[in-house]
C-alpha cells in the first residue's frame, strides 16, 4: 500500500459517550464495504484504524457483553460437524 499521512484528529473512542460511541460504530460498519471496494489505499488504511479504535473501545466498556454461542470457535465448529476428537 502506498504510503500515508496519519489520519486527522478527531474524538478520541475512550473520549465518546455511550450513545455516540454505538453511533460512530454503526456508521464505521455501514461504510466499510464501499471503502474496500472503492476507497483510496489511503481512505482503507484511515478507515481501518479508526474501526480498530471504536471496536476496541466499545470491548474495553463491555468485556462481559453477551456472546452468542455459534458465533464462538467451539459453536462454529459445532456447526461444521468438526467439533474436537472428531478428526
Amino acid at each position: 500500500m502506498a504510503e500515508h499521512a496519519p489520519r486527522e484528529a478527531g474524538p478520541s473512542a475512550g473520549g465518546l459517550d455511550e450513545g455516540r460511541l454505538m453511533k460512530e460504530l454503526e456508521a464505521i460498519h455501514r461504510t466499510r464495504h464501499e471503502t474496500l471496494l472503492h476507497g483510496s489505499d489511503d481512505a482503507l488504511v484511515t478507515h481501518t484504524q479508526r474501526m480498530d479504535e471504536l471496536e476496541r473501545e466499545y470491548v474495553r466498556r463491555h468485556p462481559e457483553r453477551a456472546q452468542t454461542p455459534g458465533r464462538t470457535r467451539s459453536g462454529a465448529r459445532a456447526r461444521s460437524g468438526d467439533a474436537p476428537g472428531q478428526g
